[in-house]
């Protein structure tokens, strides 16, 4: 991987933070999200400040923390921070291609790569797998299976889009990634119906699953179109702005979904005023 991390530093820091501030197809799609995130992470507070049951309490702060990571990410690629020029290897479609920075008229050689959408993915989905889970009343090992798989998808995209070495590698990368989405993907289709339906949920889980699985499948084919896969659609600027389209409504519109189903349906999410409550046991004498 230290080869891919050489590409990305070849670039400095601040020519990549002014290159998105000049363009302004990669920079609307990174700035339309850290607006939206903080409209609703607001909004969502707002919505959810009345309730009080603990468990309907948790399923809120998991969605609205979706929203309160997009805007650390984003800013992290809106800084230059976690965005990079990669050189793409032998029998890549944009092998040899070149960028020219916006802010400069400098040409690079390499294809841009905003590489901290994976970090983004990392941090946030977890929280959608969450908050669905426990919709859905889900048990804990369910979840907690859900979620590390959910977290190796993101990691194993990371290592797909940074890989330089091996264009062969940055594919069986990525086939690992679909290996374990297809294990979320069997959790959210098989498994959790079961729960929602035993929960009383079925009516709200069988939307957001839905649109959980069709909006992910959207994001995998994404990528092998995009400039980090096939190079079908090779312009970096257009790839990013389909990842964002996909989190306005994989991210934002689901959290709404989530909060205004807690608000209005408490007493089939309530866990009672004990829920998640520590132990009142008094400890042994030493």
């Amino acid at each position: 991987m230290s080869q891919a991390f050489d590409a990305v530093m070849q670039v400095s820091q601040t020519d990549l933070f002014r290159h998105v501030l000049n363009d302004p197809v990669i920079g609307s799609s990174i700035w339309v999200n850290i607006g939206v995130a903080g409209l609703t992470l607001l909004f969502f507070a707002f919505l959810g400040r009345n309730v009080e049951d603990p468990r309907g309490q948790l399923i809120i702060v998991s969605a609205m923390f979706v929203s309160a990571v997009s805007i650390v990410s984003y800013s992290g690629l809106a800084s230059g921070l976690t965005i990079g020029i990669l050189e793409m290897p032998n029998g890549h479609a944009l092998e040899g291609a070149t960028t020219t920075l916006s802010h400069s008229g400098q040409t690079v050689e390499g294809t841009v790569s905003l590489w901290g959408r994976y970090l983004t993915w990392a941090f946030s989905t977890p929280f959608i797998l969450l908050s669905l889970g426990l919709i859905a009343g889900s048990n804990l090992t369910k979840i907690f299976t859900a979620i590390i798989f959910d977290v190796g998808i993101m990691i194993t995209g990371l290592a797909a889009a940074l890989t330089t070495s091996s264009h062969m590698m940055r594919w069986f990368w990525y086939a690992i990634s679909c290996a374990f989405f297809l294990v979320v993907v069997y959790i959210l289709l098989v498994q959790w119906p079961e729960d929602a339906k035993a929960a009383g949920t079925s009516d709200i889980f069988s939307t957001l699953k839905l649109l959980t699985v069709v909006l992910w499948f959207g994001y995998t084919v994404w990528w092998a179109l995009g400039n980090e896969g096939t190079g079908v659609i090779a312009s970096s600027g257009i790839t990013s702005w389909g990842y964002s389209a996909f989190d306005l409504v994989a991210k934002y519109f689901f959290s709404f979904l989530v909060i205004n189903y807690v608000v209005n349906n408490t007493d089939r999410v309530s866990g009672g005023a004990e829920y998640g409550a520590t132990s009142e046991a008094i400890p042994a004498d030493d």
